[in-house]
């Protein structure tokens, strides 16, 4: 899903967002209402996600979450979403004031 796509969804639907950069990227900038939790943390805390329907993973570009999606397929049966272009592109196409690097 695109950043554009996303806002438009987000506007419908309250999935979880997961952010799955490391904190200090997470400090520079975040989509409002993003979970941060680094890619190497999740195998050990996926029983968080288990309550939630739908969930958007979020990096810098979308490749971390891809990796982290192709794990969480294998381990749970939410819906999840990987955010094209990731934070950078959300910064791009949705939200000019957001700080980007």
């Amino acid at each position: 899903m695109n950043a554009t796509q996303l806002a438009a969804h987000l506007a419908d639907a309250e999935p979880l967002l997961l952010d799955v950069r490391e904190p200090w990227e997470f400090d520079i900038c975040h989509i409002e209402g993003s979970v941060n939790l680094p890619m190497a943390q999740i195998p050990q805390n996926m029983a968080r996600f288990l309550d939630s329907e739908e969930i958007v993973v979020i990096c810098h570009h979308g490749i971390r979450s891809q990796h982290v999606i192709r794990f969480m397929q294998q381990q749970c049966s939410q819906q999840l979403i990987n955010l094209d272009g990731g934070v950078d592109a959300w910064a791009r196409e949705v939200d000019a004031d957001m700080p980007v690097y």
